[in-house]
């Protein structure tokens, strides 16, 4: 079920008058109601694999209640190990079985031995990498005695479930949003409106922007030899900006979603293409993912402590397993390695840390070094997604290879004026909005009341006029 199709606008209506005016008497119901919304909801994709997500769940909290029992340090790590093995087994084999089959393959061909062998038809379910990583920081963190283990399996179930954010993020961790499904909740409307204000704007990122440039981005990728050099990079461009109105849009209409039913779930999108260098865009750009990587991966392996060869190892492998988590095509794997790349010498020199405060806080305007920055930075973020967009290496390079000729400084042949015109508009409420949780949070606030309506109006008009390319959203094949 996506967000902005007609099953959803009558299926959350319908959840949120039950939540509230059937079920608000009692908070067991109110969880009861979230795990049966939710698994209506994942299961209008495909019914079968609701299996996967109950027997996770079970695993997981099984699990937990004998972290809570048990004190030997060595069944301790036996159950976890099981927790692990269980998740990433699953996510492995639906997500990458073929991915291994054919490399194996191809090196033992490469060596002169063919084998034969037969893939499976393998459908990926959708959002398995999100709910696989939430139950696993559920069981890490009893196990690392951070939480104290749920004996209530309709709240965990509720917490591995919950619609608004199961199929693509924010990826919550347990310590945040499974206390939140044992406290009482209460209807609040300046909460309820917040929610819908980031969902309007959510709507407004995904088909406003994200659909319209795909259409541009899906033409100049899939014949990017019949454009200049200039083409191309206006065909990266838009892809740029197409994944981030596409993904931090579903991030906001996830979050909203879960404020009009009283949750608080974690900001997922910072505004990264303002960021000043690299580490600060992976500070603000799926920002659930990038810390999961670091509390769960990058720092047990030592961090950035240690010899320069041991730093130096630990970055690449956690760039690299992130560009693996998204996807089994060489390509993610040469995304994460470039973004490693890129990072590595802000680590090495210390200066990783130097854009912490939003980017000119307290003005108007940006310094012409700050400009600098964020254009550098936005450049060698979109050349990396290049590798993210290209069907595989070959398509990536014949792209780039396009690029670097004379062609680049010729006129585009392709003429988006509309879609230009609202990157500017969208640009604009978005620097007008970096210092909030999303762009209009608060903007208008201190406008005269109709020119805020007519905003807010102007946002609605423009989803439904501009609601002709619909696509689905980028995040659901991974």
């Amino acid at each position: 079920m996506l967000f902005n199709s007609i099953d959803f606008a009558i299926f959350l209506p319908l959840v949120f008058l039950l939540y509230w005016f059937v079920t608000n008497r009692s908070l067991k119901l109110q969880n009861v109601l979230i795990v049966i919304a939710s698994y209506v909801f994942y299961g209008w994709w495909d019914s079968r694999f609701l299996s996967l997500i109950a027997f996770s769940t079970l695993v997981d909290y099984t699990i937990g209640l004998y972290l809570g029992r048990e004190s030997n340090k060595t069944k301790r790590k036996l159950l976890l190990g099981t927790s692990i093995l269980v998740n990433l087994g699953f996510l492995g084999f639906f997500k990458y079985y073929n991915f291994f089959l054919d490399n194996f393959v191809t090196a033992f061909t490469f060596f002169g031995h063919a084998i034969h062998t037969r893939a499976l038809n393998i459908l990926l379910p959708v959002g398995i990498s999100f709910y696989t990583f939430q139950t696993l920081s559920y069981s890490i963190d009893v196990y690392r005695k951070k939480l104290e283990p749920t004996k209530d399996f309709i709240a965990f179930a509720a917490f591995v479930s919950f619609f608004p954010q199961l199929v693509a993020g924010p990826i919550e961790r347990a310590t945040n949003l499974l206390p939140q499904f044992y406290k009482k909740r209460h209807f609040n409307y300046s909460k309820a409106v917040d929610g819908l204000r980031q969902i309007l704007w959510g709507l407004f990122k995904k088909i406003v922007i994200a659909d319209n440039c795909a259409v541009f981005v899906n033409s100049i990728f899939d014949n990017h030899q019949d454009y200049s050099g200039s083409t191309l990079v206006l065909g990266a461009v838009f892809f740029a900006f197409q994944i981030y109105g596409d993904f931090s849009g579903y991030s906001d209409i996830a979050i909203g979603t879960a404020r009009l039913f009283g949750f608080n779930l974690k900001q997922n999108f910072a505004f990264p293409y303002f960021s000043r260098d690299i580490a600060e865009f992976w500070r603000r750009w799926h920002i659930s993912l990038s810390t999961w990587f670091r509390d769960y991966l990058y720092i047990p392996l030592g961090g950035s402590r240690g010899t320069k060869t041991k730093v130096v190892r630990n970055v690449f492998i956690i760039f690299i397993v992130s560009g693996f988590w998204h996807g089994a095509n060489w390509t993610f794997i040469v995304w994460g390695a470039l973004n490693a790349i890129y990072f590595l010498p802000l680590l090495l020199t210390n200066k990783n840390r130097d854009h912490i405060e939003v980017v000119a806080y307290n003005k108007k305007c940006p310094s012409l070094k700050s400009i600098l920055k964020i254009t550098l930075s936005f450049g060698l973020t979109t050349l990396a997604w290049i590798f993210f967009r290209a069907e595989n290496m070959n398509h990536a390079f014949q792209y780039i290879k396009g690029i670097c000729n004379r062609s680049i400084f010729s006129i585009p042949e392709i003429k988006p004026t509309n879609v230009l015109l609202l990157l500017i508009v969208f640009i604009g409420v978005e620097w007008l909005g970096r210092r909030n949780q999303y762009a209009i949070e608060t903007l208008g606030f201190a406008w005269k009341r109709p020119v805020r309506l007519a905003f807010y109006f102007a946002i609605i008009i423009s989803i439904f006029l501009f609601n002709r390319n619909e696509q689905t959203f980028i995040y659901f094949q991974f």
